[in-house]
């Protein structure tokens, strides 16, 4: 687990101008560092570099930038290739003078090429450059584990594991994407390929980038839809043959991430999914795997008296930490350092809490990730199983609210908000994302219109739509299967793994995800969706697995949730920022909001606080993410 960063450019970028690029990523791999330029046909220069956080062959071996014994192809790589040891039996014709993974990427690239991508089984960002064939490639992981952003210019490319990197490259302008923030403010994150600025991208999941003679072109190797298409087209319709596949799969998946040079434990809420991987990985440990969880002092909250209960009954030695509001509070104003592009999950605090604790006793950490998207453990899907059942009555009630006289008479504002929901909900592209309207036109009607939007061009700066308009590409009928494809593709990497990703390696922690394996995830697509959603029962397959080795009483119960008191944070101790932020005068000169609206509108929302979710009315989560946008601007773009 490291930080790489790097570029190809006709621009005199010095070793030590890299340097500092990569020293903005010192939590990311406080254990050694390396930069290295390198002479590119065409006028360009290649500049490598890598913070490293030791896991495997902790000696110097591990040095990165890599290079094979022929000095054709370099590496910098951050994350860990989980096959590595069986791939090199395949290629022992290559002389290995290290045991760590990076070394096995060079043997497979100079074998098999780019598609040695396909033997990988892991999370991955890895660079690669190709004396012979004077190539560069970008290569990220299936699900998107492991972030890797890239500056396109008209030289080249700079790229890296995070923003602050590409920001401190020389020239770098800071230009805000203007047409991403209206799906941000209501997301709360910023889904790949976008980021913040303009003609800066996130490679999405799965997919290739290759520089070669100053073109660049990307592909994807791995996409969910043609993936869950060919492996549903071959079902494994026996349970208990779905069931005992599964849970060999998981077995073998936790096993194998459990391999590392130094202390591993496991996060455990006391869920299913953090439950099921900490009684794997004690089933392979022959002592007691050291578990981690967070409490809170609220009783209604509070999970960490179940975690316990679990660790107890598995014998794992668990350390927990009950904390308060301010210690949660306290932790607002690191948000920008770390997430440094802007993120509004509020989980981020509980989760950078959490990895915390666990790093002053471990390096390593197993999570649970991954268990609801690609089992169906969301409450959403419930809500949009019973949203198709309800569509045909929902499509009556909109053409008859829509006839010339009722339309006029605007009868459907008059509709209770469940019934306007589901009415309104007629775009083929975005069903499974309905929602509170007016939530929509709020977050669309911040943000300041520019040229672009007014002349309707399809420029960097051009809107994006708030709903991801997809879900035809899918060609799945069932609304379920299709939100959480949707989610697999989008808030699975865009938010879920960016909110890990950043909060363990604020404290230099690596988080390994055993139900993001490979093979896991295409198995989960030859499961029939009966096994996972069964009579009402969300992640019924997974759970029944988990039920082998845990008592059913200590996981059987409602999931309680804790939510960040934004409401009572905004309008209360950060009330004089956010009224700051949202002064008409600041938003005038900073040019991207729309001064009178946001201001307005924060000024009223400071007044009356959450209307309450039966009107849909839950505007803290709205000016909280303008909030942390602005705590983000203030850090890298000065104001």
């Amino acid at each position: 687990m490291c930080g790489i960063c790097g570029y190809v450019s006709k621009k005199n970028i010095t070793l030590e101008q890299l340097k500092v690029m990569n020293d903005t990523m010192y939590h990311r791999g406080p254990d050694d560092s390396g930069e290295e330029i390198y002479d590119m046909h065409g006028g360009y220069s290649v500049g490598f570099a890598q913070r490293r956080l030791s896991i495997l062959d902790l000696s110097a071996l591990g040095h990165q930038p890599m290079h094979s014994a022929n000095k054709r192809v370099s590496v910098v790589y951050n994350g860990e290739i989980y096959n590595f040891q069986e791939l090199k039996q395949e290629l022992s014709d290559y002389r290995f003078y290290s045991n760590c993974d990076t070394e096995v990427i060079i043997a497979a690239y100079l074998k098999w090429g780019i598609e040695c991508v396909h033997k990988f089984n892991g999370m991955f960002a890895i660079a690669i450059y190709d004396r012979k064939s004077d190539e560069i490639y970008l290569v990220r992981d299936r699900i998107g584990k492991k972030p890797l952003y890239y500056w396109q210019q008209n030289d080249g490319i700079v790229f890296a594991s995070e923003l602050k990197p590409i920001m401190a490259f020389p020239g770098f302008p800071k230009e805000i994407r203007r047409g991403v923030l209206s799906r941000y403010l209501y997301q709360q994150y910023i889904n790949a390929p976008d980021t913040i600025f303009k003609n800066v991208y996130k490679l999405e999941p799965g997919a290739i980038l290759r520089f070669k003679a100053g073109e660049i072109s990307t592909w994807k190797y791995w996409d969910i839809k043609q993936v869950y298409q060919a492996q549903v087209s071959n079902p494994i319709n026996s349970y208990e043959e779905a069931k005992e596949g599964l849970k060999e799969l998981l077995k073998k998946s936790v096993s194998a991430r459990m391999i590392s040079d130094v202390p591993l434990g496991a996060f455990l809420s006391g869920g299913y999914d953090s439950s099921l991987v900490t009684a794997i990985a004690q089933e392979h440990s022959d002592m007691p795997v050291k578990t981690f969880s967070i409490g809170f002092h609220e009783e209604k909250y509070n999970e960490a008296k179940y975690a316990k209960a679990v660790a107890d009954y598995l014998g794992t030695n668990h350390t927990e930490l009950y904390i308060d509001e301010k210690e949660m509070f306290d932790l607002v104003d690191s948000i920008p350092k770390y997430y440094d592009e802007p993120f509004a999950d509020s989980s981020q605090i509980a989760t950078m809490l959490v990895s915390g604790l666990a790093r002053k006793h471990v390096t390593v950490a197993l999570s649970g990730d991954g268990g609801d998207e690609f089992f169906c453990g969301y409450n959403v899907y419930e809500n949009v199983r019973q949203a198709q059942k309800l569509d045909m009555l929902g499509a009556m009630v909109y053409d008859v609210c829509h006839f010339p006289i009722l339309k006029q008479l605007r009868m459907e504002e008059r509709l209770p908000f469940k019934v306007r929901v589901i009415a309104g909900n007629r775009n083929k592209e975005t069903q499974t994302q309905f929602g509170a309207g007016n939530y929509i036109v709020k977050a669309m009607a911040m943000v300041k219109k520019s040229d672009t939007d007014n002349n309707n061009l399809a420029g960097v700066d051009a809107p994006v739509p708030v709903h991801y308009q997809i879900e035809s590409k899918y060609g799945v009928k069932d609304w379920q299967i299709r939100r959480m494809l949707l989610d697999m593709d989008t808030y699975l990497p865009g938010d879920i793994l960016c909110k890990v990703d950043r909060a363990s390696m604020k404290y230099s922690l690596e988080s390994r995800c055993p139900i993001l394996d490979k093979d896991v995830m295409e198995f989960s697509y030859r499961i029939p969706h009966g096994f996972k959603y069964k009579d009402g029962d969300k992640k019924h397959i997974l759970k029944d697995i988990a039920y082998d080795y845990i008592p059913k009483e200590l996981l059987e119960r409602p999931k309680v949730g804790f939510g960040v008191p934004l409401d009572k944070w905004l309008r209360g101790p950060l009330k004089e920022q956010l009224l700051n932020y949202s002064s008409y005068d600041y938003l005038d000169k900073q040019g991207i909001f729309d001064a009178g609206y946001v201001s307005d509108m924060i000024g009223s929302y400071i007044k009356t606080g959450d209307a309450g979710p039966a009107t849909g009315a839950n505007y803290s989560k709205l000016a909280w993410s303008f909030f942390v946008f602005q705590q983000w601007y203030k850090a890298y773009c000065g104001n």
